[in-house]
């Protein structure tokens, strides 16, 4: 049997954590004038009472640790408590629990669909709470990409293995000086994102929030119109570039910091992820001014924002790009399913996987031609381990099953085909809008029935989770001794 105490001790410190944050946009509604900050105080009140109780009860003297079976079921276990707690302001706000538990969702994995309309006259408290979900869903994401998932071996993250998750039986406590970089290069360049977007035309909390949302990857935005709402050409490079900061290897900025100059241009993900941007984009741009009689920097602009928020899973849009023809659409439904690398804030299925992916096509090939030749898998100049491409093939495997599967229950409850697909496909992947005139970028969650999104709720937790964290608590041998 698992012992669950030093789980629920975990859990336990999260909620005080989110206790107290629950605090900011309360003190933020009470300058403003909103009554809206008691929603907040009373739910930090509720969050901050059970996690002192769980505290309490599993605080043992002297430091713990968590081993394998552990460290799955926390990992779990948190992104469905967080969330149940992370929803109870919303409710304070009139909304109902399933909308709530959507947006908490949504915002803690920083996929960024929405069930809200109406946000340019929404109190500035719910607006914060929501950019501060997917701030810290998106530091989250990034500890457990580095720290936990490597440890884990799940889809082939063991490639990313660092000192701080180096195949033991036991996630040692040194990860708290990985965690604590990572929070400050996290936080530095939040901080110079808001500025340049201060500096450009944004007030200083739209500024603030968007910032959040951007180096999250996550999307919300404090404007119905996202990214259209604002005119400079300049505000949108600036978002681009940062969506982009938000989808490169942390790892890689710490390295930087460290003296290694050159760490981030070496890295193999980086260099395809701006190859195929580069591509992409240009060809893109080109397509749009013929094809639509468009300025060509007015094309590059809109095309280079769109296409690198959805490829690194961040959601913003600067204008409904599905009215660019069924050609678009198509695209910009593949690029869901890219994402950004290994280790940042980004979902779906990242780039290296795609490498991995590539290199087992290319060597099938060879040795179709020469059968006896014996060719290594390599990856960044290094031989893959052999677990690596069986893992990365599970992982794809799983992703396209689980948007096969989604997609059938969705439609079973009504939705039309474009609808459940895209609407699987963006929660798996963490992208945020979807596509058609229900959920595209011009349109929102809210009318989905109350079963959809529970259901869409799970597609967001799974994606983010790497799906087998969430399905191996369902085997029988991982409850056994």
């Amino acid at each position: 049997m698992i012992e669950l105490g030093p789980v629920a001790r975990v859990i336990g410190l999260l909620l005080g954590v989110l206790a107290l944050v629950m605090l900011v946009p309360a003190l933020v509604d009470v300058t403003a004038g909103n009554p809206d900050w008691l929603s907040f105080v009373v739910s930090a009140a509720i969050a901050g009472f059970f996690g002192g109780m769980l505290i309490l009860v599993t605080s043992r003297p002297g430091a713990f640790q968590l081993d394998l079976r552990q460290a799955f079921l926390l990992t779990a276990l948190t992104w469905v408590v967080v969330p149940a707690f992370a929803a109870l302001p919303m409710i304070g706000l009139g909304h109902g629990y399933t909308d709530a538990f959507f947006e908490a969702m949504s915002g803690l994995t920083t996929t960024g669909s929405t069930v809200l309309a109406g946000l340019d006259g929404l109190p500035p408290g719910i607006l914060l709470w929501r950019s501060l979900l997917q701030w810290l869903g998106g530091i989250g994401i990034i500890v457990m990409a580095i720290v936990l998932l490597p440890f884990l071996r799940i889809g082939g993250m063991q490639l990313f293995r660092t000192e701080s998750s180096e195949q033991s039986e036991k996630v040692v406590p040194r990860a708290f000086h990985m965690v604590a970089s990572i929070g400050l290069v996290y936080l530095g360049l939040t901080i110079a994102c808001a500025v340049a977007y201060a500096l450009a035309e944004m007030s200083v909390f739209d500024a603030v929030n968007h910032a959040m949302a951007t180096l999250s990857t996550g999307g919300y935005s404090t404007h119905d119109l996202s990214f259209g709402y604002f005119q400079r050409p300049l505000t949108h490079w600036i978002g681009t570039i940062f969506m982009i900061a938000g989808a490169l290897p942390f790892l890689a900025y710490i390295r930087v910091l460290r003296g290694d100059r050159g760490a981030l241009l070496r890295d193999t993900q980086v260099k395809a992820l701006f190859v195929f941007f580069f591509l992409v984009i240009g060809s893109k741009a080109a397509w749009l001014a013929v094809t639509r009689e468009m300025a060509f920097d007015e094309a590059l602009q809109h095309t280079a924002f769109n296409v690198v928020s959805v490829v690194t899973t961040t959601g913003f849009a600067s204008t409904d790009y599905t009215l660019w023809g069924p050609g678009a659409e198509a695209v910009f439904f593949v690029l869901m399913f890219l994402g950004g690398c290994a280790g940042s804030t980004s979902g779906a299925i990242k780039v290296y996987r795609h490498l991995i992916i590539w290199q087992l096509i290319r060597l099938k090939l060879r040795r179709l031609v020469a059968q006896h030749q014996v060719v290594p898998l390599r990856y960044g100049g290094s031989r893959v381990p052999e677990d690596v491409p069986g893992a990365v093939l599970a992982f794809v495997a799983a992703l396209l099953g689980m948007v096969a599967i989604f997609t059938v229950l969705l439609g079973l409850m009504g939705l039309d085909l474009v609808t459940a697909l895209t609407a699987s496909a963006t929660a798996i992947t963490n992208v945020g809008p979807g596509l058609g005139p229900i959920i595209g970028p011009a349109g929102n969650f809210a009318s989905l029935p109350d079963a959809a999104k529970w259901l869409l709720a799970l597609a967001m937790m799974l994606g983010r989770l790497e799906i087998f964290t969430v399905l191996l608590l369902f085997t029988p041998d991982f409850w056994r001794r």
